[in-house]
């Protein structure tokens, strides 16, 4: 698995639905490029940029770019943008917010190293881009999609911090495999690499109370993951942790300040069962270990070296195939205007 540059977030307001504003301006303004690069987004040095839109998901987004040498042409920019949008779009049935800014701001090096997504002044992911990036870095790149999947979660108390992260870790790879950008073995190898990361080690109080790297990316992902084999399991493949997703989203985005316990209901409640809600207050305020070779091979995923095989005959090899598989009520995209 590729080692990734975790971005972070912050987030505090709500909208619903996305159009996707991208903007990419031939004039240079005055502000100096590390303006666009504080812990704050730079809103008003932004929204002073030209901006051309495009409609993806039911919504539209504002996007400027800041001062610095990009080689890649405007299309193919857009197009990234569009793609990564169209990924969570698909995946939630809708974009998370109906407007959205964008700032890509230009870097030394290769590839897209890092974003951040905001909602306490409007729905925002600034994305940042190297100099040297190429088409195949756009093609690859899931930091986009991570940044844009915070959209759709409400903002909740630092101490959930983990939750956050944890579903845009576990969210990301699978609305790329759901659009055809990843292969699912892609997919269940980067699960299977990173999930022994989020393990409680010694000392750890529970996912509220352990700060760790670990634990806040790739300890969301395992609570994640844990209860979207348990939903499929319980409901008999009749909803997901997916399904959950979607009625949370409808009650509130990254612009909507809200304690978890309430959105974990309003997940439960759209499932039919109440896992969210169980497995939270047994992993909350204590270790709660988990053994990850058994459920590997319920689900039938075999690790070989960097790569892992299939078992279709497992338990749960079915479960393992819906949750990568694309999910009804997609929404299209639509070009720029």
């Amino acid at each position: 698995m590729p080692t990734r540059a975790w971005p972070w977030r912050l987030g505090v307001t709500a909208l619903l639905g996305v159009l996707l504003l991208v903007a990419v301006s031939t004039v240079v303004p005055q502000e100096a490029p590390d303006a666009y690069l504080s812990d704050r987004m730079p809103y008003a040095a932004f929204d002073r940029l030209p901006l051309t839109r495009l409609h993806v998901g039911g919504g539209e987004i504002a996007v400027g770019f800041a001062p610095g040498p990009l080689p890649l042409p405007r299309s193919s920019l857009l197009a990234w943008v569009e793609g990564s949008a169209g990924a969570v779009s698909a995946y939630y049935g809708r974009f998370p917010a109906t407007y959205t800014r964008v700032l890509v701001v230009p870097r030394s090096g290769r590839g897209v190293s890092g974003g951040k997504a905001w909602g306490h002044g409007g729905a925002a992911v600034r994305i940042t881009v190297g100099g040297q990036a190429t088409l195949d870095d756009l093609a690859q790149d899931w930091v986009l999609v991570h940044e844009m999947t915070h959209l759709a979660f409400p903002s909740v108390p630092a101490r959930h911090h983990w939750i956050e992260e944890g579903l845009a870790t576990y969210v990301e790879p699978i609305a790329r495999a759901q659009a055809g950008r990843l292969d699912p073995s892609t997919v269940w190898s980067e699960l299977v690499a990173g999930l022994p990361k989020g393990l409680p080690q010694d000392g750890d109080r529970g996912l509220d109370h352990t700060r760790t790297w670990g634990r806040t990316y790739w300890g969301g992902a395992l609570f994640a993951l844990l209860a979207d084999v348990e939903i499929r399991r319980r409901t008999e493949g009749g909803a997901g942790l997916q399904d959950a997703l979607r009625a949370i989203l409808a009650a509130g985005n990254i612009e909507t300040a809200s304690r978890l316990e309430p959105v974990l209901e309003i997940g439960d409640r759209a499932t039919g069962v109440p896992v969210l809600g169980e497995l939270y207050g047994r992993m909350k305020d204590q270790p709660a270990p988990v053994d990850l070779e058994p459920l590997w091979r319920e689900l039938g995923v075999r690790a070989e070296g960097r790569r892992v095989r299939f078992d279709d005959n497992a338990p749960l090899a079915a479960l393992r195939r819906a949750i990568t598989a694309p999910h009804p009520v997609a929404v299209p995209t639509g070009g720029s205007r």
